[in-house]
């Protein structure tokens, strides 16, 4: 018997018994929908914590330091590790020097396999003037790479920097609150007065140790954007504050950090070098390999990929869970499917005796009944796949009226990607199949002359 004779077959069966075939469908159907909703809750969960902390770019970065630097950071281990001494080896060795944070060094970074972008962390103080506005602050260099990441996905007014050439800046929500009486949306076009700590030469105002010079400096920047921090962590809060300005115009105006006293005894102890560095990695998978390797160059580094590990492995187990128990409720309608099955048999044994007297085998039988019990969980994966995410949606939708009666941020609480409809797809004709097995099984060993003198 070929395939499309045993569907046809298999099709008239199930129409001939509609309400018992809708009944079991609808089994199977509430029974993936159970499924779907529960694991769509616990995908959709992962997508608002670890998704957005990924689209923040926390996990793909890394923070370097020179030796010396990070000694006073965060790097106790370093500071606690035993010395090499004259009584332990019998020789004198002195601990190797750590190379500096230079321009020198950020090129060798970013020469690393798997290093996408390498910018130094630029964070220097000035002064904002603004009609009879005047306030001591902080400029970070923002990359342009940033655009659309961390805080800088939603710009409260105006937009990012148009490009990292022109005298643009952006603002603080809280910031720019202090600089006018009125609508801060309306600074946004508008000029500011930075004044800052310049390199200049010979000549300038101010010559210091160490042969480098500085002069104040005065220039008029476009505010282009106003940002609100959304709370929370992100990539982009080492690189928020109440100025911000493109990274490559920050380099180009030769300023020096001076954020630290440290900061500022490098600067005349040495020629110019960096605080610290951010290496932004092509992938999450690949932050601790080049973290190694950045570290075998003589520089201390950190990133908090690990939590991402940690959080993945937590929501894995609660998405197992959901879809335990969401799995109850398909167990119970597989129960109806072999019941339906059953009850096929004893009405049609009379219709299996004739099938096997006409030279039907027990494989035609068996194939007979298996694809019944497919297209009941095809049928019922379908319509419990649409059955799910409309009940996710209109949760969803409650919830987030609730969340935003509560001042909160709404968000997508089920999530339904395309291998969950696959997932629950296969999953309901599995089911289906093996509950269909056993009557399937039993249709085939109906002896054929006692089902030819069945009533």
């Amino acid at each position: 018997m070929i395939f499309s004779d045993t569907t046809h077959l298999s099709l008239r069966n199930l129409r001939e018994a509609k309400l018992r075939t809708t009944l079991t469908t609808l089994g199977v159907a509430i029974g993936i929908a159970s499924l779907v909703s529960m694991v769509s809750l616990g995908v959709g969960l992962q997508e608002q914590t670890v998704g957005r902390f990924l689209k923040s770019g926390m996990f793909d970065s890394i923070t370097v330091f020179s030796r010396q630097a990070g000694a006073g950071f965060n790097f106790q281990a370093a500071r606690r590790r035993p010395r090499a001494n004259s009584k332990s080896t019998g020789m004198s060795q002195p601990d190797k020097p750590s190379p500096p944070l230079d321009d020198a060094a950020l090129k060798k970074i970013s020469s690393l396999d798997r290093v996408k972008e390498v910018y130094p962390n630029l964070r220097v103080p000035l002064e904002v003037k603004f009609g009879d506005f005047s306030e001591f602050s902080a400029a970070t260099g923002v990359p342009m790479s940033t655009r659309g990441e961390g805080v800088f996905q939603k710009i409260a007014f105006g937009s990012f920097f148009p490009n990292d050439t022109d005298d643009v800046c952006m603002v603080s929500l809280d910031f720019a609150s202090r600089m006018t009486d009125k609508d801060p949306k309306d600074l946004v076009g508008k000029e500011v007065t930075l004044g800052y700590a310049s390199g200049g030469n010979a000549q300038s105002v101010l010559n210091l140790l160490g042969g480098m010079s500085l002069q104040r400096v005065e220039k008029k920047f476009r505010i282009v954007g106003i940002v609100e921090r959304e709370p929370g962590p992100n990539f982009a809060a080492g690189i928020f504050s109440a100025v911000m300005i493109p990274l490559r115009k920050a380099q180009q105006m030769g300023v020096y950090d001076f954020s630290t006293p440290q900061a500022f005894l490098r600067q005349l102890s040495q020629k110019p070098s960096y605080a610290s560095l951010t290496v932004r990695v092509s992938r999450p998978q690949d932050t601790d390999d080049v973290e190694k390797k950045i570290k075998d160059l003589g520089f201390n580094a950190f990133s908090i990929n690990d939590a991402l590990q940690g959080a993945k492995r937590a929501f894995i187990i609660l998405d197992i869970i959901l879809g335990v128990i969401g799995s109850i409720a398909l167990a119970v309608a597989s129960l109806g499917i072999v019941n339906t099955m059953v009850m096929s048999i004893l009405e049609r044994t009379r219709e299996i005796g004739v099938m096997k007297a006409i030279g039907g085998s027990e494989g035609d039988i068996r194939k007979i009944f298996l694809v019944e019990s497919c297209i009941i969980g095809l049928m019922g994966g379908l319509i419990g796949i649409a059955l799910g995410w409309v009940v996710g949606k209109t949760i969803n939708f409650g919830a987030n009226f609730y969340i935003q009666r509560q001042g909160g941020t709404p968000g997508q609480l089920f999530f339904i990607p395309w291998w969950l409809v696959a997932c629950g797809v296969g999953f309901s004709i599995l089911v289906s199949l093996i509950a269909g097995s056993y009557p399937a099984a039993r249709a085939a060993r109906v002896d054929p002359i006692k089902a030819l003198r069945h009533d």
